[in-house]
C-alpha cells in the first residue's frame, strides 16, 4: 500500500527461504502428495499463496527475488512477466549459462529443464512476489511433488550445470540486481549494505534493493 500511495520506494528483496512449499491461485492438492507425516519429518512448511501458477518449492540455495513495484506508467502484466523472463536469462548468461523460454510455458529454461520459476500478483497497480532462480538446491525436493504443475519437464540449477564454477550466492544477488535495475529502466547503486537504484527517465520514483 505504501508503494502504491508513494510513500515508499520501489523495492526488491533478494533471500533464501527455508524448505517450504507454496501454493498458486491454480495449486490442486494432488500437485503436493506427500502426506503432513512427510512433510513434518522433513522440516517443509506448505504455505498457502495468492500469487498465480501453481506448486513450487523455495529453500536453502534458492535465490528468491520479490519486487514489489508500481507498474501503472510502465506496463502491464504480460510485458511484466516476459521482463522478467529476460532478466533471469541476462543473469545467468553472465555465468555462462544460455538459458531461454519455452513457448506456452512461463519460466526460464536450460534445454527441457527449468531453471527458474516465476510467480506474480498485481494488484492495484502494484506487482508483487515475484521469481526463484536455482543456485545450488536440494532437487530433491523438487521431484516429491508436480512443480507449476508440469509432469513430463524436470529441473535443474546453475550448480547442476556448472559443478565446480558455481558462483557464490551474493555474486548471483548482484547479478540479478544489476540486470532487473537495468530491464527496468532503473540506474542501480551501492549505499551501505544495499543496493538502491532510480528511474533512468526524468521524474522518476527512487528504487531500493535489500539483500536478506
Amino acid at each position: 500500500r505504501a508503494i502504491h500511495d508513494g510513500l515508499q520506494p520501489n523495492t526488491l528483496l533478494l533471500l533464501e527461504h527455508p524448505h517450504v512449499y507454496t501454493r498458486g491461485r491454480l495449486s490442486k492438492p494432488e500437485h503436493i502428495p506427500l502426506s503432513p507425516e512427510d512433510l513434518v519429518a522433513q522440516g517443509i512448511d506448505v504455505v498457502e499463496t495468492d500469487r498465480g501458477g501453481q506448486v513450487t518449492y523455495h529453500g536453502p540455495g534458492q535465490l528468491v527475488a520479490y519486487p514489489i513495484v508500481n507498474l501503472r506508467d510502465w506496463g502491464g502484466p504480460l510485458k511484466y512477466v516476459r521482463n522478467l523472463e529476460q532478466v533471469i536469462i541476462c543473469a545467468l548468461a553472465d555465468f555462462g549459462i544460455n538459458a531461454g523460454v519455452e513457448q506456452g510455458l512461463t519460466g526460464v529454461w536450460v534445454g527441457n529443464a527449468k531453471i527458474a520459476a516465476i510467480g506474480v500478483k498485481i494488484s492495484r497497480g502494484v506487482a508483487h512476489h515475484g521469481f526463484a532462480i536455482n543456485v545450488d538446491p536440494d532437487l530433491s525436493k523438487f521431484a516429491q511433488i508436480v512443480p507449476c504443475g508440469i509432469t513430463d519437464r524436470r529441473v535443474t540449477s546453475m550448480a547442476q550445470l556448472l559443478g565446480a564454477s558455481t558462483p557464490e550466492m551474493p555474486a548471483v544477488q548482484h547479478s540479478v540486481a544489476r540486470r532487473y535495475g537495468r530491464g527496468m529502466g532503473y540506474r542501480m547503486g551501492r549505499i551501505r549494505n544495499s543496493l538502491v537504484g532510480q528511474l533512468a527517465s526524468p521524474g522518476g520514483s527512487e528504487m531500493r534493493t535489500t539483500v536478506e
